[in-house]
C-alpha cells in the first residue's frame, strides 16, 4: 500500500468515526431535544441563490429527498418548480408524497401532507395534519425519524433562504414530530446529505454537443469523477470535475462533458465521489441521472 493511500484509508476512517460521533444513539426519536444546529455555509451557490419567478408564476426551489448511500440513508437535493403564490406549500407536498423526478430518490414520510406551514415566521412553523404524525409510524426506525425531519427542516430553509429552526405544531400547539420534540434544526450536511450530488443535468434531460454538468460534493482532494454509461453499462465518457473544497461541508462543483463523438440514445449520467482507498473505505458515494443524446 502506497503513502497515499495509506493516508488515504486514515483520512477515510476518521472521516467516518467522526459522523458516526454525531450520528450517534444520544439523538433518537424519542429525545425531546431539537437537533444540534449548524455553522457550516450551506452549498447552494450551484442552483439559484433565490427563487426564480417564470412566466408561468411558478419558482424553483430545493426540495430534498432520500436515497441510498454507502453510508446509509442520505438527503438528495432537487430543484423543482412550484407555485409562486405558496411555495413552502408546493415544496412539502413534493416532498412528503416522495414525487422525485430521479426514481432513486423517495420520502421517509407516510400517506398525507402538513396541514400548513408559515415560511416567513421565526421560528418558521409547520402545522401537523393530525396527531397519527407525533409519533413514529410502524416500520419508521429512529434514525429514519431523524433523518424525516431533516428532510422538513432543509427543504423549509431552503425555500425560506434562511437557516431558521422549525417549530410542530397540531391545532396551534407545540408537537412532536415522529418521536421528536422542541424546534428542530439542521444537522451538518455530511451527517445528513449525500456525499454528492448532481443539479445539473436533471432527471431526463435531453442533451447533445457538450453540456455543462454542475452539483455540490465532498470528495477526497476535493475531485469529483464522472461518466456517461451506457444502457449495457459500458462507459461510454469519463472525466472528473473539481470542486470549490472537500471535507467540512459540500461544495459546488461544475464541469463540461463532451458527448458529440456518442451515438444518440439513452445514457446515465453518473457523479461519484473519489475512493482513494481501493475498495478499503465504504466506496464511492453516486448520483445518477437518465439523459438522452440526441
Amino acid at each position: 500500500m502506497s503513502v497515499r493511500t495509506r493516508f488515504a484509508v486514515l483520512l477515510s476512517a476518521a472521516v467516518c468515526l467522526g459522523a458516526l460521533a454525531a450520528c450517534g444513539s444520544d439523538q433518537t426519536a424519542e429525545d425531546p431535544s431539537p437537533a444540534s444546529g449548524s455553522t457550516q455555509g450551506r452549498a447552494e451557490s450551484s442552483a439559484p441563490s433565490e427563487p426564480s419567478e417564470s412566466a408561468a408564476e411558478t419558482v424553483a426551489v430545493p426540495v430534498y429527498f432520500v436515497g441510498d448511500t454507502p453510508q446509509g440513508p442520505r438527503l438528495y437535493r432537487e430543484f423543482r418548480q412550484v407555485p409562486a403564490d405558496d411555495p413552502a406549500a408546493g415544496a412539502l407536498a413534493l416532498m412528503t408524497s416522495g414525487d422525485a423526478l430521479d426514481p432513486d430518490y423517495r420520502t421517509l414520510y407516510p400517506g398525507g401532507s402538513f396541514a400548513g406551514v408559515q415560511v416567513d415566521a421565526d421560528p418558521i412553523v409547520v402545522e401537523l395534519p393530525d396527531e397519527s404524525w407525533t409519533t413514529a409510524p410502524d416500520g419508521m426506525s429512529q434514525d429514519d425519524a431523524r433523518l424525516a425531519a431533516q428532510q422538513l427542516v432543509y427543504t423549509l430553509q431552503g425555500v425560506a433562504q434562511a437557516r431558521k429552526p422549525v417549530a410542530i405544531r397540531l391545532d396551534g400547539a407545540p408537537a412532536d414530530l415522529f418521536g421528536l420534540g422542541g424546534e428542530l434544526a439542521d444537522e451538518p450536511e455530511l451527517d445528513v446529505r449525500a456525499l454528492v450530488n448532481v443539479t445539473s443535468p436533471e432527471e431526463g434531460a435531453t442533451v447533445s454537443g457538450t453540456f455543462t454538468a454542475s452539483g455540490v460534493s465532498s470528495s477526497f482532494e476535493a475531485t469529483t469523477p464522472w461518466e456517461v454509461r451506457a444502457e449495457d453499462g459500458t462507459v461510454a465518457a469519463k472525466g472528473f470535475a473539481t470542486a470549490e473544497g472537500w471535507m467540512d461541508k459540500l461544495y459546488p462543483w461544475e464541469t463540461e462533458v463532451d458527448v458529440s463523438d456518442l451515438e444518440p440514445g439513452t445514457y446515465t449520467f453518473v457523479a461519484m465521489t473519489d475512493d482513494p482507498s481501493g475498495g478499503e473505505g465504504h466506496g464511492p458515494t453516486e448520483d445518477t441521472k437518465t439523459i438522452t443524446v440526441q
